[in-house]
């Protein structure tokens, strides 16, 4: 069971949802506007929050902005937008998941207990520090540095770039980086490795054209380490 903040101002989509989570056992919040939503997230606490992006009031993007400069709270978008420039923009403002309406119940429940695994997993994984060619990685402080310059990485893109470190030279493929990372069901159609993927190497100075660190095996995976 969860308390789930849901953020959505199309009152069907929201009394729907409200009323799958529940029986799902969630305790749920609920509210059709920015401004509302801010004040249940402070008053609330929740373990996890729903947001669409087409609030009235306010773009969900500032929303999510907002919520990430003054909490670490799981975020996942559920949107009608479905561009990969919008999924991009919305994880680098710090959302932990993007799904696209239309969704369902069961999808959306996985993916709650998919974020609320990872929070757990990473409170109580006592893992080592990582130093590889210039990166350091500190699981426990989850912060990552680049010759010395601290590395501003979505809660994702820690994750994605720290389970790819710990295991340096290995291919790992797009299904494991899913299924272990996000804790979601592999779907080929899933670009949500790929993006990340794109923006973690741009934070590190490289692209998939001239890659340093993170190496792309066709049709395989991708592998952390120098090329050989």
């Amino acid at each position: 069971m969860a308390k789930v903040l849901i953020v959505e101002d199309d009152g069907t989509i929201r009394t729907g949802i409200v009323r799958a989570l529940t029986e799902r056992g969630h305790v749920v919040a609920a509210a059709g506007t920015a401004m509302d939503g801010l004040k249940l997230a402070v008053a609330e606490a929740p373990d996890v929050v729903l947001l669409d992006l087409g609030l009235p009031d306010l773009d969900g993007r500032e929303v999510l902005r907002m919520l990430r400069a003054v909490s670490a709270v799981p975020i996942i978008v559920v949107t009608a937008r479905r561009t990969e420039g919008e999924m991009v923009r919305a994880l680098d403002a710090g959302a932990d998941d993007y799904v696209v309406k239309p969704y369902g119940a069961e999808q959306i429940d996985a993916r709650i207990r998919a974020v609320l695994r990872r929070g757990a997993a990473t409170a109580e994984r006592p893992d080592p520090v990582i130093e590889a060619d210039g990166v350091r990685i500190d699981p426990r402080g989850r912060t990552a540095t680049l010759d010395g310059a601290t590395l501003d990485l979505t809660p994702r893109e820690f994750d994605l770039l720290h389970y790819l470190a710990a295991r340096p030279g290995a291919v790992v493929s797009k299904r494991e980086l899913l299924t272990e990372v996000w804790q979601v069901p592999y779907t080929a159609a899933d670009k949500t490795v790929d993006v990340h993927l794109s923006w973690l190497r741009r934070k590190l100075g490289e692209t998939a054209q001239e890659p340093r660190r993170l190496h792309t095996v066709r049709r395989v995976g991708v592998k952390f380490g120098l090329a050989p």
